[in-house]
């Protein structure tokens, strides 16, 4: 068994405020949701910072190539994601 984790801080640098996060963040993570079918994703730091946030996106499978290919290619589509700024990405490839 083969996890992938990875952990994505944003910048959101045209938002005001909190509720305009939450709308930008919900809607990213939707839209991951949507385009990939085997990946979690979550807002998992900085809830109360209104310009920032942090996501953290996992999948498991059997194939290690598959799984670094996945993440990838979601971290690839939030850096192409209107609206945010990828400051750092982290991840990590775990063999069971």
């Amino acid at each position: 068994m083969v996890v992938g984790v990875a952990k994505v801080q944003l910048f959101i640098p045209e938002n005001r405020s909190l509720k305009g996060k939450r709308q930008v963040v919900k809607s990213l993570l939707r839209q991951i949701n949507g385009r990939f079918k085997n990946v979690s994703v979550a807002e998992v730091d900085d809830q109360d910072l209104w310009q920032r946030a942090q996501i953290g996106l996992t999948t498991v499978g059997s194939d290690q190539r598959f799984i670094n290919s996945l993440l990838d290619r979601a971290l690839d589509y939030i850096e192409a994601y209107g609206g945010v700024e990828v400051i750092e990405t982290k991840i990590e490839i775990i063999s069971l």
